[in-house]
């Protein structure tokens, strides 16, 4: 096992685009990264880098105390997982684990004795001897992992390899490739579209947005600390709500009315005319459920309604000046199409009786407003403390 540290990495292709701008990242040896982010942000990129499939344009790459730049890939010790599995389909699933070993010329007690270790690790005892185009795909994906394994690798290294599986199994083999990675305890680098996998799978998570790193930070921090308007409407899903909002003093005026901001968070908008207000749908609810409880209450009239039994999703238009639209649609396009319409959308307890077309009162919890500035995306009441690193940040300070 070892660390992987990159330090300015630069990839600039032909045409002079840079896929991987000036990206620095350390990797604690046994760490779960996840590197995310919409398509064309340079994750897949950068993770070729650093098992050699990629030229480095400048920069420096470390595994270990090695810096590995101009390392070819069999000379890193990494294993790659990747999206299409890579599977020999005339070998067996045990010549499948076995092939980077006898590559290696490893003995044949050797071979024998990892890849019924891995093979018991997997929980593909029984398959051993099936060809791969008579499994599923959530079992070829084991037996791609079973491969990176018998490898002793110093890292692993996977391309969203659940993208190819249906909903349910995404699911279960994200549990099992969280449980394999504390088991083995192996620094894991893992690249992903999905914020879902980011969030249950990874001890921290790079967001890249068109090669920048915007935020590194643990799941958590970028829930509740997004650097900016993008990592906050990549991160969360129904994603975070953004509203147009004034504040004067400690009052908050959004589209529905005011409500009272805490002192410090109102502090961070003073010298500001407009500014977005970010809002996670959970932090509202059916004022009738939420009685003596702290916060503000406003009415809206409820559009549409949809109950999931256990919570309730209600979806609440409003107005929105020119300016405001049209940072939501460049932040629309940034996000590969998610699509944010002037509305806003509340998580309401299931019990909530809110139906469309009626106006309901809406509770909402202030000390969980984030306001962003519309011209930069600058979240002004991040907790710098609280939200790992955020790279914009340290180069305007």
């Amino acid at each position: 096992m070892a660390s992987i540290s990159m330090k300015n990495i630069v990839k600039q292709y032909g045409d002079g685009f840079p896929a991987v701008n000036d990206v620095s990242i350390d990797i604690a040896d046994g760490e779960f990264m996840i590197l995310v982010g919409p398509s064309g942000c340079g994750k897949s990129t950068l993770l070729r880098m650093i098992v050699g499939l990629e030229d480095i344009t400048s920069g420096d790459m470390m595994i270990g105390d090695r810096r590995v730049n101009d390392l070819a890939p069999r000379d890193r010790n990494l294993a790659m997982v990747f999206q299409n599995y890579a599977l020999y389909p005339h070998l067996t699933v045990y010549e499948n684990i076995a092939f980077p070993l006898r590559l290696a010329g490893a003995s044949d007690d050797e071979i024998d004795r990892k890849v019924k270790g891995a093979s018991e690790t997997l929980e593909l005892d029984e398959h051993l001897q099936r060809k791969p185009g008579n499994l599923s795909g959530g079992q070829r994906q084991r037996v791609a992992m079973g491969r990176a394994i018998v490898r002793d690798a110093d890292a692993f290294l996977f391309d969203e390899p659940l993208s190819n599986l249906d909903a349910k199994l995404r699911g279960q083999m994200r549990t099992e490739i969280a449980r394999l990675q504390k088991r083995l305890g192996i620094t894991t680098v893992y690249v992903t579209h999905d914020q879902t996998e980011a969030m249950t799978l990874g001890d921290r998570v790079a967001v890249l947005k068109r090669g920048i790193l915007q935020q590194l930070a643990t799941p958590r921090e970028l829930y509740e600390n997004p650097g900016n308007l993008f990592v906050a409407g990549f991160i969360g899903s129904p994603p975070m709500n953004f509203l147009p909002v004034t504040v004067e003093g400690n009052t908050a005026k959004l589209p529905f009315g005011s409500v009272e901001l805490p002192p410090e968070r109102a502090e961070r908008a003073q010298g500001y005319d407009l500014l977005l207000a970010g809002i996670r749908p959970e932090y509202f609810d059916d004022a009738s459920a939420r009685e003596g409880a702290r916060g503000s209450t406003f009415r809206a009239t409820v559009e549409v309604v949809e109950w999931l039994g256990n919570e309730t999703y209600a979806y609440i238009p409003y107005d929105a000046p020119p300016e405001v639209e049209q940072q939501l649609r460049q932040l629309e396009r940034d996000l590969d199409g998610e699509a944010l319409h002037t509305q806003l959308v509340a998580a309401l307890s299931g019990s909530s009786r809110i139906r469309e077309g009626e106006e309901a009162e809406i509770w909402v919890d202030a000390s969980r407003i984030h306001l962003f500035d519309p011209e930069t995306g600058r979240n002004l009441t991040v907790d710098a403390e609280h939200a790992g690193t955020i790279p914009e940040m340290q180069t305007t300070t």
